[in-house]
């Protein structure tokens, strides 16, 4: 079978296209990646090169060991996803001791994203919280979030009332709340390090005055949990700016969220609510 022909490389290519589409990928912006699973990699293993040259990880990822990752390249233009896949992205190998990565697909004439191992840590952190069911790790830059990331302070409580009481379905879609994290360097071990302890209690880290960072089981979830920060951030952005910049007056109360919570049974984190 050929790569293009997986259920998991079109999933890949449509949420590409759907987020350039909503303008959250200008020039060579965001990342995303897939960890495949055993009969992805079976179906296709045919096409693999073996002949890759291994690189080094700076921090290994032992729990990763074998596994093969669809990803993004380095310097690629997302929209091109559809038009020219193998340039695009590719799928990357991880040795057996989980210590080095090299191409066995795509990529050419580029290497995997410059945040792959922020993606690999990601995947990690994944694996010991949620028993490997999360398989997207997705970066995306959201002018909604990333201008209000100029307006409020990095702290995730802030955020999450905010963004909770805006706009009655966001609880519904993130009601574990949101990670926050300060303006770090980009493709930083800091930020990989900062992103994956986040991502231990959150599926949503936003990177202020950059963007965001989720993890997920599958595209849609993935794309819905951006969407949905993303749109609470806009509307919350629309509500203060009408209001001449101050705290909308008409918002949903904490009570009102237990309510929603309890309607369709979800376990809010009660550390964010009065």
């Amino acid at each position: 079978m050929s790569v293009l022909d997986l259920e998991c490389v079109k999933g890949f290519i449509r949420l590409c296209e759907d987020a350039f589409a909503h303008g959250w990928h200008e020039a060579n912006g965001g990342n995303l990646s897939y960890r495949m699973d055993e009969e992805d990699v079976d179906a296709c293993s045919a096409c693999f090169s073996r002949e890759g040259t291994w690189i080094s990880l700076e921090h290994p990822a032992p729990s990763l060991a074998g596994a093969h990752f669809l990803i993004t390249g380095s310097g690629k233009y997302l929209r091109n996803a559809v038009l020219d896949p193998a340039q695009t992205f590719g799928i990357v190998e991880v040795d057996n001791l989980g210590a080095a990565w090299r191409v066995a697909w795509g990529l050419e004439g580029a290497g995997p994203s410059s945040e792959l191992e922020t993606h690999l840590a990601t995947y990690e952190t994944a694996l010991q919280v949620s028993d490997g069911a999360n398989r997207v790790v997705y970066h995306a830059h959201c002018p909604n979030i990333i201008a209000l990331s100029t307006l409020l302070p990095a702290d995730m409580n802030t955020w999450t009332r905010a963004l909770w009481k805006v706009m009655t379905e966001s609880i519904i879609v993130f009601p574990q709340g949101i990670g926050v994290l300060p303006w770090m360097i980009p493709g930083s071990p800091e930020l990989a390090q900062a992103t994956c302890e986040l991502m231990r209690a959150y599926k949503v880290c936003v990177w202020t005055q950059h963007g965001v960072m989720v993890r997920a089981a599958s595209f849609d979830e993935a794309f819905g949990l951006v969407h949905t920060v993303e749109k609470s951030c806009g509307i919350y952005l629309q509500a203060r700016a009408a209001n001449g910049g101050e705290d909308p007056q008409f918002l949903v109360s904490d009570e009102q969220l237990r309510l929603v919570c309890a309607r369709y049974g979800l376990t809010p984190n009660e550390d964010l609510l009065c």
